[in-house]
């Protein structure tokens, strides 16, 4: 009888100190099983509060516990990502990654205090969506081809307006280097002054998302020339690419995506990685995003990790070759 209890005694024994050191493998068996945190590091209204809100709610759908989208803006997005770096790594912290905040931001700043490539898991890229260059309708541009031969021949007589580190920003340091045209850059803190000044012809031009500029086109009051995109965006179908306008494998996008702190168990970067397949196949989901000019991108953790990785690269070099300084 007692060796029986002795036995029990040890099996208990035994089963507490597993749970004790594999709780996280318990934990993640189940996982989620409370609220999942996603962490958007701008503020609430913009494009990519709009996205991290679309992928909770879709999340939430198909795993059945609630996520919950906190802003933290700042820097450019560098601020909240940061945080998102040293946050837990127990699948309870999502982060929304992107091309400002997880590419740009290496460029500007060699002594980050994260790095995009090693400090997080990446699972899946949201969306993408071109930047159109857009001129104020009193200028007499018509074409791409317009624009940089009047450049070309009046080096520094055109203005264009920009936000720091923003992809319309990148976009034009490209174009002007790939086109081999110098204009003046006029730097602007947002993208709200930055419109009123466009439409109001203080600048002339700029490259801004599809979306945002996408009502001012139809009422008249901008002129598209070109979108950045490597195909025509659907909502801009009569609207060349740079790249079909003269200038071979162009391409500038905006994007986000669904990263964790690295160390995140693997078990719970699969399961996060077969939802957002889900979620990028979803019709509704689609619909929403192509209603907007966005494309929805190719899913999978693997392809979004060679992504990021390939971004990184080419905005480091575009701001290496422009000389561009953290503002």
């Amino acid at each position: 009888m007692k060796t029986r209890r002795y036995v029990l005694a040890g099996i208990a024994c035994t089963a507490i100190l597993y749970i004790a050191s594999g709780g996280p493998a318990w934990a993640q068996a189940d996982y989620p099983n409370k609220p999942v945190k996603i962490l958007v590091p701008f503020p609430a209204g913009g494009t990519s509060d709009v996205m991290g809100r679309l992928v909770a709610e879709e999340l939430g759908k198909i795993l059945k516990q609630p996520f919950i989208v906190e802003n933290l803006g700042g820097a450019g997005g560098v601020i909240g990502t940061e945080k998102g770096a040293k946050a837990s790594p127990d699948g309870y912290t999502l982060v929304q990654t992107g091309v400002g905040q997880s590419a740009v931001a290496h460029g500007l700043d060699p002594n980050l205090k994260y790095n995009s490539l090693t400090d997080f898991s990446h699972i899946s890229q949201v969306h993408s969506g071109p930047n159109v260059l857009v001129v104020h309708p009193s200028t007499p541009f018509k074409t791409l081809k317009e624009l940089v031969d009047y450049a070309k021949a009046n080096p520094g007589k055109l203005d264009y307006g920009f936000t720091p580190a923003a992809s319309g920003h990148m976009a034009m340091e490209l174009f002007k280097q790939t086109a081999g045209i110098f204009m003046v850059g006029v730097p602007y803190r947002g993208g709200g002054p930055m419109m009123t000044d466009m439409l109001g012809g203080t600048i002339k031009l700029m490259f801004i998302n599809q979306d945002t500029a996408l009502q001012h086109i139809k009422a008249g009051k901008l002129r598209p020339l070109a979108v950045s995109s490597a195909e025509r965006n659907p909502l801009y179908a009569d609207v060349p690419t740079i790249a079909e306008s003269g200038y071979k494998g162009f391409e500038a996008l905006s994007w986000s995506g669904i990263s964790v702190p690295k160390g995140t168990p693997q078990s719970i970067i699969d399961k996060l990685d077969a939802a957002m397949q889900q979620v990028l196949k979803s019709p509704t989901f689609k619909q929403r995003l192509e209603s907007q000019g966005f494309v929805v991108p190719q899913p999978g953790s693997k392809a979004y990790t060679a992504f990021v990785a390939s971004e990184l690269q080419r905005w480091t070099k575009v701001i290496k070759t422009a000389g561009i300084k953290p503002e």
